[in-house]
């Protein structure tokens, strides 16, 4: 009798102790091991990362980090590391962290619009990417690849339309320009080169004249009317006397692009260079900014008047007062300086 006891005894202890290990594995594998009160938070991975580096970046989000590298071990996840963006939800367990990090690389939307130079944009993509700003900036100047893809130093702004564009956020520098490039193929339709080639231009030259137009107004329902301006200047061999390309052309020369230049003075026609077309009867090199779509249908699909002169309507502020003769233009012109001297705005 007393055997027996001591039999059923063991027995209930083993299976204590069965029930005891069984719930602690099951805990490791499925209980949950978020440390944060969020929803969710996001774990950046960057390229070539070890599994060190992984679980630094865990440290913070995970309660029992012994319990994570117990499952991350027999999962093999130390020997697989995934670069990336990846998220993981409040009340996950370390098997479903695991499988986040091992297989759902979440997309980012990468926006840009209105950078004045490749280096800007460079800039502001390296914020929404992994690749930073002087590969980024190394890739877009390339010059075989510039070379290769008919675009030139000061052209190679162009090549980016301005959109919200998914790419996953471990994306390289030389991935991010390759898809670039294909978006601007795909921007450039069989429709719109005709439509270029109707009004004269090539899609660089279309680009650049948006760029002029996206500088000369920020209302999209005036820019079709702008940009008709400049082709009625462009077409009858004018120069575009455009003050934007003039203020480019300052910057240009100082290499200071963060200088605000409110008013174009007389002597700032003279500056000799291709971008002042106060001087020179040609469209620029290359745009003077990153115009929107908006700015490039415009050109694409100008207005058909005969207005060759505008001025800032300072009755209706955004807009201008266009005129058809330069004895009409001169009197709205004098209206607007008026009113800059009122301000006391010299510069």
């Amino acid at each position: 009798m007393y055997i027996k006891k001591i039999v059923v005894a063991i027995a209930v202890l083993g299976l204590v102790a069965v029930g005891g290990f069984s719930y602690y594995i099951y805990q490791t594998i499925f209980g949950i091991n978020t440390a944060f009160s969020s929803n969710q938070k996001v774990v950046l991975i960057p390229t070539n990362s070890d599994y060190p580096a992984v679980l630094d970046s865990l440290k913070p989000l995970i309660k029992d980090l012994n319990s994570f590298n117990i499952v991350a071990e027999k999962k093999q996840y130390p020997n697989n590391i995934k670069a990336g963006r990846f998220i993981l939800k409040k009340g996950m367990n370390n098997n479903e962290i695991i499988n986040a990090l091992r297989s759902q690389n979440m997309p980012v939307n990468v926006t840009f619009n209105n950078q004045e130079r490749i280096e800007d944009l460079a800039g502001r993509v390296a914020a929404q990417i992994e690749a930073d700003s002087l590969s980024l900036l190394e890739a877009m100047q390339s010059k075989d690849f510039l070379a290769d893809n008919s675009f030139d130093d000061a052209t190679a702004l162009g090549m980016y339309i301005p959109n919200k564009y998914e790419f996953f956020w471990n994306t390289s520098a030389e991935e991010f320009r390759s898809r670039m490039k294909k978006e601007y193929d795909r921007f450039w339709t069989d429709t719109r080169l005709q439509r270029a080639e109707e009004i004269g231009l090539t899609p660089a030259q279309v680009i650049t004249m948006a760029s002029i137009v996206q500088k000369e107004t920020a209302k999209v329902d005036e820019r079709p009317r702008v940009a008709g301006v400049y082709m009625n200047r462009y077409k009858n061999g004018w120069k575009l006397d455009a003050d934007p390309t003039v203020i480019y052309a300052i910057k240009e020369k100082t290499q200071n692009f963060d200088t605000i230049i409110k008013r174009v003075l007389y002597k700032d026609l003279e500056l000799d260079s291709p971008y002042n077309t106060y001087k020179y009867a040609t469209i620029p090199p290359g745009p003077i900014s990153m115009p929107d779509i908006s700015s490039i249908e415009a050109v694409l699909n100008y207005e058909d008047h005969d207005y060759f002169y505008f001025v800032a309507n300072v009755e209706n502020f955004g807009y201008h007062k266009f005129a058809k003769t330069l004895a009409q233009h001169n009197r709205n012109k004098q209206e607007y300086i008026r009113w800059i001297n009122k301000k006391g705005i010299k510069r």
